[in-house]
């Protein structure tokens, strides 16, 4: 998807080599860049299973999961014969992409016995 990503915008999209924080105003395109980037890497032969992607609400990873998977469909389109593409769309239902809190409760429930906390425990 061509855009006119701002110059901001198109650093966090294709910087490389470190973690990117994208920190913005509501409104701002935080999640279509975010999106795109995710996207980018993935074109780059990235794998999904790899990545973590952590949001502030349920809903904005829900937002961002459902992005991603239309964004993929449409380099998947334009790209029908791509293995890696099509790969990613079906690893993206057990990617990591949720809030800190539901990461780190994962965490903690598949090593519970290493942590001392209960792995019935909640948010």
């Amino acid at each position: 998807m061509a855009k006119n990503w701002t110059d901001a915008q198109k650093e966090a999209i294709y910087l490389r080599d470190r973690g990117v924080l994208v920190s913005a105003a509501a409104g701002s395109g935080k999640t279509s860049v975010l999106t795109e980037r995710v996207v980018s890497l993935l074109n780059e032969g990235k794998d999904i299973s790899r990545m973590l992607i952590v949001t502030f609400t349920n809903a904005a990873a829900a937002e961002m999961r459902s992005r991603i998977k239309l964004r993929l469909s449409e380099e998947l389109a334009a790209n029908s014969d791509d293995k890696h593409l099509r790969r990613q769309i079906l690893l993206l239902p057990s990617a990591q992409i949720s809030t800190m809190h539901a990461f780190c409760l994962n965490l903690i429930r598949e090593h519970y016995n290493k942590t001392g906390v209960s792995p019935n425990a909640k948010i």
